[in-house]
């Protein structure tokens, strides 16, 4: 099979793809007969192939997808005017601290926000399939230790936690975290379905905080 009727092929299965393709089905479109070097060859040329054009070809956590552009979204959303569940403030604060402190037990996210980790918050990102727990720390009681998935990359359209800002300060606290989204831009905002009304929230030792939410991912700490 030549090149270019190698990248019609894999062009078409991309477009066809219900979920990102990683390389390994990939390579299952041509019998293993193409290598990875010359698949992400295919790959470069199919990017630059769609550029200027309403849709991209991007890498994500768990393979690569052809997606709207970011700037199109206000247009699209108008054939689906159904809004995305919305989520709190502090279901953003404790995703956010998650995803630049993972991997974090919820007393550490209790320490950082200062308030209680209310159970629903935590269940709502688990089956939202943004948070998972991934083991448990050496310590009395051996508390979860909670770590983003590639699930939430995937939703955010990233390839990794290095394409989210930096957070500067290793001791800030959860108005930084959130603010790290926030330089994400409208689009992210809308991807997560962030609802801005400031949450009624008090420290307390029961779960009784306001209803979940989501928030973002970061770079892990060393």
């Amino acid at each position: 099979m030549n090149t270019q009727d190698a990248k019609r092929v894999l062009e078409a299965a991309l477009i066809c793809a219900h979920q990102p393709m990683p390389l390994r089905d990939m390579r299952t479109l041509f019998a293993d007969e193409i290598g990875p070097d010359s698949l992400r060859d295919l790959l470069d040329e199919l990017v630059r192939d769609w550029q200027g054009r309403g849709v991209e070809l991007v890498a994500l956590a768990s393979g690569w997808r052809f997606q709207s552009r970011p700037e199109l979204r206000e247009y699209l959303d108008r054939l689906n005017p159904e809004k995305p569940p919305r989520y709190s403030r502090a279901a953003m604060e404790t995703l956010a601290i998650i995803a630049y402190r993972q991997p974090v037990t919820r007393g550490d996210i209790e320490d950082i926000r200062g308030v209680t980790v209310s159970t629903q918050i935590v269940k709502q990102l688990e089956d939202r399939g943004w948070i998972d727990a991934i083991g448990y720390r050496e310590a009395p009681g051996r508390p979860a230790l909670y770590a983003t998935t590639p699930q939430f990359l995937d939703d955010l359209g990233l390839a990794s936690l290095a394409q989210l800002p930096l957070l500067d300060e290793p001791g800030a606290g959860p108005q930084a975290l959130t603010e790290r989204l926030a330089a994400q831009g409208e689009p992210l905002q809308a991807q997560l379905g962030l609802d801005e009304t400031p949450d009624a929230e008090a420290p307390s030792a029961t779960d009784s905080e306001p209803p979940p939410a989501t928030a973002t991912s970061m770079e892990p700490q060393a």
